[in-house]
């Protein structure tokens, strides 16, 4: 998945710049080229939500962390996975099943004149965006308990 979002990242540099060199060199825009960069950085954050929290990169309030011992770490992990990121997980999931089936119920495409087809697809990455980060929790939570029962 880091290889994909890596590729999507570089895909999205490319059309920006090329949306920005037509829009003030030659006075050219149009609505897909501004969805399809919209679309792009989407399935990026969600697709590459679950890798960025297995390589340990997310965001975090890190003023103490680091200096805490790594069965602290461990505690704090395990208690912030199990109460904050899977049931935000399984929320996000749950309640995107139906939008994601609606869209694909309706064939859903851009409102906008000269917008991209197939938006459904593009929803489609929310449902698996947040399966991948719940599971990546819960190698997180599996992860924190093997530190916590290890001795040592």
């Amino acid at each position: 998945m880091g290889t994909l979002v890596s590729w999507l990242s570089l895909l999205l540099v490319i059309v920006i710049v090329i949306d920005v060199a037509l829009r003030y060199l030659f006075n050219v825009t149009s609505a897909a080229s501004f969805e399809l960069e919209w679309h792009l950085f989407a399935v990026i954050f969600l697709l590459g939500a679950g890798y960025t929290l297995q390589q340990d990169k997310h965001v975090r309030v890190d003023v103490f962390y680091h200096r805490f011992s790594e069965k602290t770490k461990a505690w704090i992990n395990l208690i912030g996975t199990l109460l904050l990121l899977l049931p935000f997980c399984v929320v996000a999931f749950w309640e995107s099943l139906s939008f994601v089936e609606y869209s694909f119920a309706v064939r859903e495409t851009s409102p906008d004149p000269g917008g991209l087809p197939a938006r459904y697809l593009i929803k489609a990455a929310i449902p698996v965006g947040f399966l991948l980060l719940g599971l990546q929790g819960i190698n997180l939570i599996l992860q924190s308990l093997t530190k916590l029962l290890t001795r040592g």
